[in-house]
C-alpha cells in the first residue's frame, strides 16, 4: 500500500502526499478497492489554507499509530473542495442535513457504493468539549461496520433517498418583479448592523453579492436607503483589520461583529468580488475611500496571486511562520507596540499606533494588534503617514510569507478577470486590463479544449483531471463578457457563447429551467448537486443566470435570455426569503428589470470622443448594462451591426426592451440616458 497523491495538481492534496495514512484521490479505484477488501471508506475534504485542515492533519493524519489503524480497517479518499466542488456539495449537503450544521474539514464515512452513513468536521485526537477522539470514532464506525453491517446499510439507504427528495422545483416560477425586489430590501434591512455595517452578528463575511444588489437597486429606484447600507458596509469594512492595511485585499471573514479580527487567509474570490464591488461604489458615489481599495485590492491580486503563467493562484494561507519556526495564524499581519517602535521609531510608533487602532493590550493574540483604521478624531499629516505605511510594509515582507494555495480555479479567475477589466478601465489603468487579459488568454489556451469544454482547475501550466462546474463555465463567461465591453474586443463574446451554450445543453433542466451543478455527462454521484444559494461566491445558478442576460443582450440571442428569465424564478421564490444568500440573483433580477440597457458606441478608436463616449458607457449605473464600442459598422460585435456615425461624429446608442432612444454625439446626454 501507498499514499497515491504524489501526482496530483492540487497543492491541498501535495500537503498529504507524506503521510503515512495511504490517501487515495477520489477515483473510481478506490471505491473498486473499497469493495474488494469489504471496508468502509473514510471521505476527508479540506482545502489547502483551511486552518482547521492543517491542524487534524497535523494531529491524526501525521501520526503513526491513527495512520496504522486507518490503513488497516479503511480505505481513506483525500478530497480538495475547491478541485472538486460538486463532492462537496454533495456530502455536505448529507452533513447539514443529519448534523444541523457544517464546515471543513468535513469528515464522512462511506459504504464501497459512496453512500455516507456518519458525519462530522474536525475530530480532536483525544476527547474534548463533549466531543469524541477522532480514534473513538474511527473504532465506534468500525464496530458498527463489522458488527451491525444491515443497519449501516440501511441507515446509508435512507440518507441517499433523503437527499434525492430535495430537488429544487423553483425552476418555473416566473420572474420576480418589483414587490419581491422591495421585499428583499427589506429583509437586508431587518437583518443590517447599523453600527458596524454588514448583515447578521459573528462571524461576520463581506457581503459582497448583497451589495452589488443593493448598488443596482439604488440606481434603478434612487433608494437613499439602499445606498447608505452599501456605502457604510463598504466603509467599516475597509476600515477594519479585514482589510489589509498595509499591502491591500480582504481576509476571508471577521470573527467578530465589527470586523476587527479576520480569520486570515486571503481568498481570490473574495478579493475578486469585492474589487469590483468597491470600483462599482466609486462609480456610483465617487467615493475616494472606495477608490482607493478597489486599486489597491486590484494590486494586490496581481502583486501576490498572479502565477507565472499569467493566471491568479486560488489563496494565501491564515497561518505563517512567527519567526521561532512555530506556524500561527495571523503572525504576518499583526504587530505589537514594540514592533512598531523598532521599526519606526518612538515618534512615529506612537503616530500608527493611533493611526492603526494598535494597543498596549492588543487587538488580537499575546498583546498584538491587526492595523485598523478607527475613526479616530485626529487630523493626519498624508505624506507622513505614507512614509509609516511603506516602512512597515518594507518590514513585513521581510518576514516569513504566508503560503500559497498556487492553484488555477476557472471560476474564481472569471471573477478576477470581471474585476481588472473594470476596474483597469474606470481607473484608467491599462495595465490591470492587460492582467485580465491574460489569465483569459491562459483560461481559453490551458482550460478549454477543442469542444469548448473547461476544466476546473489548473497548476504551473498543467491542466487538472476534473470538469469544469456550473460556475466555472457561467464565471469565466462573465469574465470574458466584461472584457468585450471594456476592449471591444468580439473573441471574448464569441468565447463566452461557447461557454453558454453547454450550460443551455448540459446543465440546464429542459422542462422547468432549472440548472444543476454539473454537467448532465458528469460523473454520476449520489445525487446531482444543484444549490442556487450564493455562499462565498455567486452560485453557479445566479451567475449563469447573469451571464445568460448580458450574452442576450450583447446579440439579441432569444433562447439565452429566456434561460436567464426561467433561472431567475428560483430569486422570486428565494429573495424574499433569504435575500443575504441570494444576492447575486437579486443583482441579476435588478438588470432584467432595467433591460438591461444595451450601448453601442461608433467611431474610430483613436478619436478622443470615441474613448469620451465609451468610459461614460462603462461608467452607467444603469443595472447590468452592455457596452460594445468599435468602428462604424463593425462586424466584431453584434450590437455595432447597422449603427453609423451622426454628422461624421462618434456617436452612442442606447436601447431597452426593443426600443432605442435617439442616437447621441454628446456625452452628457449619453450619461443622462445611463442614469447617470
Amino acid at each position: 500500500m501507498a499514499n497515491r497523491l504524489a501526482h496530483e495538481t492540487s497543492p491541498y492534496l501535495l500537503q498529504h502526499a507524506d503521510n503515512p495514512v495511504d490517501w487515495w484521490p477520489w477515483s473510481g479505484e478506490a471505491f473498486e478497492e473499497a469493495r474488494r477488501t469489504g471496508k468502509p471508506v473514510l471521505l476527508s475534504v479540506g482545502y489547502s489554507s483551511c486552518h482547521w485542515c492543517h491542524v487534524m492533519a497535523h494531529e491524526s493524519f501525521e501520526d503513526e499509530r491513527t495512520a496504522d489503524y486507518l490503513n488497516t480497517h479503511f480505505v481513506n479518499v483525500k478530497v480538495d473542495r475547491e478541485e472538486r466542488p460538486d463532492v462537496d456539495a454533495v456530502y455536505m449537503e448529507a452533513v447539514q442535513a443529519a448534523t444541523g450544521q457544517g464546515g471543513w474539514p468535513m469528515t464522512v464515512f462511506l459504504t464501497p457504493d459512496a453512500e455516507p452513513f456518519y458525519f462530522g468536521t474536525y475530530f480532536p485526537p483525544e476527547p474534548r468539549h463533549g466531543s469524541p477522539s477522532f480514534r473513538q470514532v474511527l473504532e465506534g464506525v468500525r464496530g458498527a461496520w463489522t458488527e451491525r453491517r444491515d443497519e449501516v446499510d440501511e441507515v446509508a439507504r435512507k440518507i441517499v433517498r433523503d437527499l434525492a427528495g430535495r430537488e429544487i422545483g423553483f425552476g418555473d416560477a416566473q420572474l420576480p418583479g418589483e414587490g419581491e425586489l422591495a421585499q428583499a430590501l427589506l429583509g437586508l434591512t431587518r437583518e443590517y448592523d447599523a453600527t458596524h455595517g454588514g448583515f447578521g452578528g459573528a462571524p461576520k463575511f463581506p457581503p459582497s453579492m448583497a451589495v452589488e444588489f443593493l448598488l443596482r437597486h439604488h440606481a434603478r429606484t434612487g433608494s437613499e436607503g439602499a445606498l447608505q447600507m452599501a456605502a457604510d458596509t463598504c466603509e467599516h469594512m475597509a476600515r477594519g483589520g479585514i482589510y489589509d492595511q498595509l499591502g491591500g485585499g480582504f481576509a476571508r471573514y471577521s470573527v467578530d461583529r465589527a470586523w476587527v479580527v479576520p480569520h486570515f487567509e486571503k481568498m481570490l474570490y473574495d478579493n475578486a468580488l469585492l474589487c469590483r464591488v468597491y470600483a462599482h461604489l466609486w462609480r456610483t458615489t465617487g467615493s475616494d475611500l472606495a477608490r482607493r481599495v478597489a486599486l489597491e485590492t486590484a494590486d494586490f491580486m496581481v502583486r501576490e496571486l498572479r502565477t507565472n503563467e499569467g493566471g491568479f493562484a486560488s489563496a494565501l494561507d491564515a497561518d505563517s511562520d512567527d519567526g521561532t519556526g512555530k506556524h500561527v495564524e495571523g503572525a504576518y499581519y499583526a504587530w505589537t507596540p514594540q514592533q512598531l517602535r523598532d521599526v519606526l521609531g518612538d515618534e512615529d510608533a506612537r503616530l500608527a499606533a493611533v493611526h492603526f487602532g494598535v494597543t498596549e493590550e492588543g487587538t488580537f493574540e499575546e498583546g498584538a494588534s491587526v492595523l485598523q483604521l478607527p475613526q479616530s478624531e485626529g487630523v493626519f499629516d498624508a505624506a507622513r503617514i505614507e512614509s509609516v505605511k511603506a516602512r512597515l510594509k518594507e518590514a513585513r515582507d521581510g518576514r516569513p510569507a504566508p503560503g500559497r494555495d498556487d492553484k488555477v480555479v476557472a471560476a474564481w479567475n472569471g471573477l478576477a478577470i470581471a474585476a481588472l477589466a473594470e476596474t483597469g478601465a474606470y481607473f484608467e489603468r491599462p495595465d490591470l486590463v492587460d492582467a485580465a487579459l491574460a489569465a483569459a488568454d491562459l483560461l481559453v489556451r490551458l482550460h478549454l479544449d477543442e469542444h469548448a469544454r473547461l476544466a476546473r482547475t489548473s497548476k504551473d501550466g498543467r491542466v487538472g483531471a476534473h470538469a469544469g462546474v456550473l460556475e466555472d463555465y457561467a464565471d469565466v463567461a462573465e469574465g470574458f463578457l466584461a472584457l468585450a465591453s471594456v476592449t471591444g474586443e468580439g473573441v471574448w463574446l464569441e468565447f463566452a457563447g461557447f461557454l453558454l451554450d453547454h450550460v443551455l445543453v448540459q446543465f440546464t433542466d429542459d422542462k422547468s429551467g432549472a440548472l444543476y451543478d454539473t454537467a448532465a455527462d458528469a460523473e454520476k454521484l449520489i445525487r446531482r448537486p444543484q444549490d442556487p444559494t450564493d455562499n462565498a461566491t455567486p452560485s453557479g445558478w445566479s451567475a449563469a443566470a447573469g451571464a445568460l442576460l448580458s450574452y442576450a443582450a450583447q446579440t439579441g440571442s432569444e433562447p439565452h435570455r429566456t434561460a436567464a428569465e426561467r433561472a431567475l424564478g428560483v430569486v422570486k421564490a428565494l429573495g424574499p426569503r433569504a435575500p443575504r444568500f441570494i444576492g447575486w440573483g437579486l443583482a441579476t433580477a435588478e438588470a432584467q428589470l432595467d433591460g438591461p440597457r444595451e450601448v453601442a458606441v461608433v467611431g474610430p478608436g483613436d478619436d478622443p470622443a470615441t474613448r469620451e463616449l465609451h468610459r461614460a458607457a462603462l461608467l452607467a449605473t444603469a443595472p447590468g448594462a452592455v457596452v460594445a464600442v468599435g468602428t462604424a459598422d463593425s462586424d466584431e460585435l453584434p450590437l455595432l451591426a447597422h449603427r453609423s456615425l451622426v454628422d461624421n461624429e462618434p456617436t452612442a446608442y442606447v436601447c431597452r426592451n426593443f426600443t432605442c432612444d435617439a442616437p447621441t454625439t454628446d456625452v452628457d446626454r449619453l450619461r443622462a440616458a445611463l442614469g447617470r
